[in-house]
């Protein structure tokens, strides 16, 4: 297993509770980073952080709401230190059905989750890397921003606008040791399946060359290195995590 180096600093993970993002934060802990985990089930974020040690500590927050994610980023400043490694990893992927029959309301909550929240923390936490002049910063989109799945529109435009959000972004500070990339994972077993169908979820599988899901582990270790020194000309970009799945 490839070691990498985070000791002394201050990680974010945004839904670090569960699936992929829990994954990420027990990756960062054991590299050496102090981990914030942020998940809007502030019980279960209280026990992984437990679970974790090594200084990592819990945070309720929902990313929708951009007032409580700036006052979560100065909590975190006070309590632990600037943040220079941010992961965000908080989405959902809602019901699966077509374009006409979507309910707007829950098209709008898609939307806010997982474009919106990544918006809202990187926001937020961008300063704190600016005043350290370093960051890293790893957005979890899907590979169903590049490629759109059928029956998940509001999924897919969530994510391709996460793919964007990064490119942008990548832009705006690589005059500067402040790294923003993106990865584009596969369908993993997490709790994200609850809210799909089990037609969706064959779907899914039937299209990753691999023949299988994607590991969390898997998502971890490229994210880990995403997020590491080492990482230092890579920006904007977008890392695939597909399984072969990706045409582009």
């Amino acid at each position: 297993m490839n070691s990498y180096d985070l000791l002394g600093q201050v990680a974010l993970v945004t839904g670090g509770a569960q699936g992929i993002g829990f994954a990420v934060a027990q990756s960062l802990s054991a590299a050496g980073a102090k981990v914030a985990i942020a998940d809007l089930d502030a019980t279960l974020a209280q026990d992984r952080a437990r679970a974790l040690g090594q200084g990592a500590r819990a945070y309720g927050v929902d990313v929708t709401d951009c007032a409580a994610v700036a006052h979560m980023a100065d909590m975190i400043a006070q309590d632990m230190g600037l943040v220079s490694v941010l992961v965000t990893s908080a989405g959902i992927a809602g019901s699966n059905c077509r374009l006409v029959d979507y309910d707007p309301t829950e098209w709008a909550q898609i939307i806010d989750v997982n474009l919106n929240g990544t918006f809202h923390t990187a926001r937020a936490i961008l300063p704190q890397m600016q005043a350290q002049s370093y960051g890293r910063v790893v957005t979890i989109a899907s590979v169903a921003g590049k490629e759109g799945n059928p029956n998940a529109a509001a999924y897919s435009a969530s994510k391709a606008g996460v793919i964007a959000l990064t490119k942008s972004l990548g832009k705006e500070y690589a005059q500067r040791d402040i790294a923003v990339n993106c990865v584009t994972p596969a369908a993993a077993r997490t709790r994200l399946f609850d809210q799909m169908s089990a037609e969706h979820i064959d779907y899914m599988l039937s299209k990753i060359p691999r023949g299988r899901f994607l590991e969390l582990p898997e998502a971890a270790h490229m994210i880990t290195w995403l997020c590491t020194k080492e990482n230092g000309f890579s920006t904007g970009a977008v890392f695939d995590l597909s399984g072969g799945r990706a045409t582009y």
